[in-house]
């Protein structure tokens, strides 16, 4: 009989082979996972009590339940196999040092593979509130995660206060998102430190396979730049920009909505050329770049507290996207906002910090809530598909609530023989 300490084919085997994350597990499969630890050249050596398929579930349970011990978190995984007649008193919780043990073994890729495989944009032609035309409703912006402060992780990401030059209390990692504005999914991210910025953190974001020639990214003026609308283009995309008050893009024709055609031209040139182009002996569209469309508007405030917007996008047609519509879509990069909201507050917590001490299971961390929290957000865009209705008629805090329950429940379990 095999050693049930050790996750073969006896009593261990039977918990283990078992464990999953309950409904989620539709959305990140066993197998899914198997093949992404196979690619990440985590795949044990030797038989374990914690094999790395659980160990991912876990990663993703404990962002689930952050407020819970690591003990805990195991105990509501397994807890179901009582009613299943598969839990075998030899097969014991592990300590809260073996888990750590296991998650170091894991590292930081296998989650973060797992997420770039599992999360794409899940709106539907049908999802309502998702499009404008043909384009995806994209937004772009980052946040900042507090970490445990150890000096591993002070090193690693930095301190950062709510004033210029402040230390912070707590060591913050620099989270990019880009989500879908009509489902509130995050379908890619870059993790960073503080002493990067959130338009560096873009970039390299905007460099990869998550842009998608149907999407429509909107981003405000921090995240604003020659290179990341370049990007954007160069992915296929259409980018929607707030511009900032000192960027030139010079008037070269007007249109019939009240936008201008401009020209984005590659800052780094431009300064170059700059006396060329002050003396006029070239033009802006003579340097390295591409044409752009610029509108202005303003929003009604109280008082003096009106609010002059200039937008920026690669969409050069008004007859395909007037300028009102793509004010209106504008505004939709506010539910980022509640995204951000949901993993900050809702999911880990209020003021709750992330539990692991060094940056590399902070990083792993980080990546298991972006994972389980697009994976509940799948979950909900299903259900509001079925349904006819927007998703965000649907509640992210009950619908936690509902994955939470069940991840203790039979459907945790595969009904496939271990």
């Amino acid at each position: 009989m095999a050693d049930p300490g050790n996750g073969g084919s006896g009593y261990g085997s039977v918990v283990t082979e078992r464990i999953g994350i309950g409904v989620l597990t539709r959305i990140v499969p066993r197998e899914l996972v198997d093949e992404v630890i196979l690619e990440s050249g985590r795949r044990e050596q030797r038989l374990r009590k914690l094999p790395a398929r659980v160990v991912v579930y876990f990663v993703m349970a404990m962002t689930l339940f952050h407020g819970e011990s690591y003990e805990e978190v195991m105990r509501k995984l397994v807890q179901g196999l009582r009613w299943l007649g598969s839990w075998r008193a030899e097969w014991t919780i592990p300590t809260p040092a073996a888990l750590t043990q296991a998650r170091q073994r894991l590292g930081n890729e296998v989650m973060r593979n797992l997420f770039e495989r599992v999360a794409v944009p899940c709106a539907l032609r049908s999802t309502k509130g998702a499009w404008l035309g043909r384009w995806r409703l994209m937004a772009l912006d980052g946040f900042d995660v507090e970490v445990f402060d150890s000096p591993a992780n002070g090193d690693r990401f930095g301190f950062s206060g709510k004033k210029k030059n402040e230390k912070g209390v707590f060591p913050k990692a620099l989270v990019v998102g880009l989500a879908e504005c009509g489902t509130h999914a995050i379908v890619a991210a870059e993790l960073g430190a503080q002493r990067e910025t959130e338009v560096a953190l873009a970039t390299r974001l905007l460099a990869t396979d998550a842009v998608g020639d149907d999407m429509l990214i909107i981003a405000d003026k921090g995240m604003y730049s020659h290179e990341n609308m370049k990007r954007i283009k160069d992915g296929g995309a259409d980018a929607l920009f707030r511009a900032k008050m000192n960027n030139d893009l010079p008037i070269l024709e007007w249109l019939p909505d009240g936008s201008y055609l401009s020209y984005s031209a590659d800052p780094r040139r431009k300064m170059a050329a700059y006396e060329r182009l002050r003396r006029g002996t070239i033009k802006i569209s003579d340097l390295p770049g591409f044409p752009v469309r610029v509108f202005d508007y303003q929003v009604l405030g109280q008082g003096d507290e009106d609010e002059l917007f200039t937008l920026v996008t690669t969409i050069l047609d008004p007859e395909q996207a007037p300028a009102a519509g793509l004010a209106a879509a504008y505004h939709e990069r506010w539910e980022i906002e509640l995204v951000i909201d949901e993993v900050k507050t809702h999911q880990k917590g209020p003021g709750a910090l992330l539990r692991s001490k060094t940056p590399e299971l902070a990083e792993q961390e980080l990546w298991g809530f972006l994972l389980s929290h697009y994976a509940v957000r799948k979950l909900m865009t299903e259900a509001a598909d079925q349904a006819d209705i927007d998703p965000d008629r649907l509640s992210f805090i009950r619908s936690l609530r509902v994955v939470r329950r069940q991840i203790t429940g039979p459907a945790d379990f595969s009904p496939e023989a271990p």
